[in-house]
């Protein structure tokens, strides 16, 4: 079967395979959008959503997604169910060798274009507790979600820097932060450690492991053991962070693209352009950083202005071939 052939492939849904696709339809891409394991990405587990422009009175994480879904629908977009699961990727790209992608070990698509917007993955604790009450107390983003447990008392687990950095996010809107380490030291920078230990109202507690999230609908508390004494104690917490990392999810582009030691695909400085000319990634697979909804969508929109701008080289080299 011969494949199927596009101007504009974009791997990924979320906001910045939204975006991306926004704007490439509004140019004229005819792109297509395949939208991975997680159709809409994480924020499809988030149950609030307040710091998004746009949404004055807030929004729910899944209808958030389905409104920038109808929105890129809407210019034409042709939006499938269905995961990417290889990609081939052509080194010297031009007309007739166009990158090659693979639908569900099944189909080929083959595309001018390719714009990588998979996104990366919260890492857990494992627990099943954890996992029932993701969204409802749970969350993954201090940033994100610390907004709703202000004056309230929380439990975030980590020990490095974004650990760190997020437990003081969170001293400075709820009343008491338990920052527990499962070691009896952090990995964070020596001044992010200070930070946290200066906070007045943030409590280190070293040598820990949570055992339990508890609550039936809601985070109630936290049942922690001490690894050393065995000791078990319950923290009366109504909110539960992990900052324990995030991991892209980029492996199969791994063979091609350049990535950094975490797997995050490196972009030239100031655009979205990767090492393989064509191939454009943005959003939280590129962004070890930021990891908002915001500022993916914003680099979706560059990724769509970076292939349209890549594709006029295309068409002109096409037509000099012709001529």
């Amino acid at each position: 079967m011969t494949p199927e052939h596009v101007k504009c492939l974009i791997i990924g849904s979320g906001p910045a395979g939204y975006t991306a696709a926004i704007y490439a339809s509004r140019a004229n891409m005819k792109p297509v959008l395949y939208q991975g394991e997680q159709p809409g990405g994480q924020l499809t587990i988030t149950n609030e959503v307040d710091n998004f422009p746009g949404y004055p009175n807030g929004v729910n994480g899944p209808q958030m997604m389905q409104d920038l879904e109808a929105q890129a629908r809407r210019f034409g977009t042709d939006i499938r169910y269905g995961l990417v699961t290889k990609v081939i990727f052509a080194e010297q790209p031009g007309p007739g060798n166009p990158h090659r992608a693979i639908v569900d070990d099944k189909y080929e698509i083959t595309a001018d274009s390719v714009i990588i917007s998979t996104g990366a993955s919260a890492k857990w604790l494992g627990l099943p507790s954890e996992m029932r009450l993701n969204g409802r107390g749970v969350s993954a983003c201090a940033v994100c979600d610390g907004f709703f447990f202000r004056g309230q008392d929380v439990a975030i687990v980590g020990a490095g820097d974004t650990a760190a950095e997020e437990a003081s996010y969170l001293a400075n809107l709820c009343r008491k932060v338990y920052m527990l380490v499962r070691r009896d030291e952090m990995r964070a920078s020596h001044f992010m450690q200070q930070r946290v230990k200066s906070a007045h109202n943030i409590e280190i507690l070293y040598n820990s492991a949570t055992e339990e999230v508890l609550g039936d609908e809601d985070v109630s508390g936290v049942l922690v053991k001490n690894t050393v004494t065995g000791e078990e104690r319950i923290l009366d917490v109504t909110g539960f962070f992990v900052a324990i990392g995030h991991k892209p999810n980029t492996d199969i582009f791994r063979e091609f693209l350049d990535l950094d030691d975490n797997g995050y695909i490196l972009t030239e400085k100031g655009s979205t352009r990767t090492n393989i000319p064509g191939v454009f990634a943005c959003g939280d697979a590129q962004d070890n950083i930021y990891r908002q909804a915001v500022t993916a969508a914003g680099t979706g929109c560059m990724a769509a202005l970076d292939a349209e701008r890549y594709l006029v080289t295309l068409e002109m080299q096409g037509e000099e071939i012709v001529h």
